[in-house]
């Protein structure tokens, strides 16, 4: 089993930038790709951005691509999402993922509880 403490939301000025942070603990973290999903109102939980295990490959949505970072500290069991220049449309639940498949943007069934995200203009 795993779990996953998500943490670093909050409001967000359009053009500024934010950093999410994932710890995890139960499994070897090290040993696991990872990935950020999000989850606006109304809308389906989508793909973000994801990591290999041991950090050299990142996979990204169209839409964050070239404004998001996703990072990984495997000694402190952490991932992180570093958003720079956010927009309205960002404005959503962040959820961490253990187990992401980055090539296919799919998920595992271990996720974390969340962290909201608002972006004002």
């Amino acid at each position: 089993q795993v779990q996953l403490v998500e943490s670093g939301g909050g409001l967000a000025q359009a053009g500024g930038s934010l950093r999410l942070s994932c710890a995890a603990s139960g499994r070897t973290f090290a040993s696991y790709a990872m990935g950020w999903f999000r989850q606006a109102p109304g809308k389906e939980r989508e793909f973000v951005a994801a990591i290999s295990w041991r950090g050299s490959v990142k996979y990204y949505a169209d839409s964050v691509k070239g404004r998001f970072t996703i990072s990984r500290d495997n000694a402190k069991n952490t991932v992180y999402l570093q958003m720079n220049s956010p927009k309205a449309e960002d404005k959503a639940g962040y959820y961490c993922n253990s187990g992401t498949c980055g090539a296919t943007h799919s998920s595992s069934d271990y996720w974390g509880q969340g962290t909201q995200v608002t972006v004002s203009s």
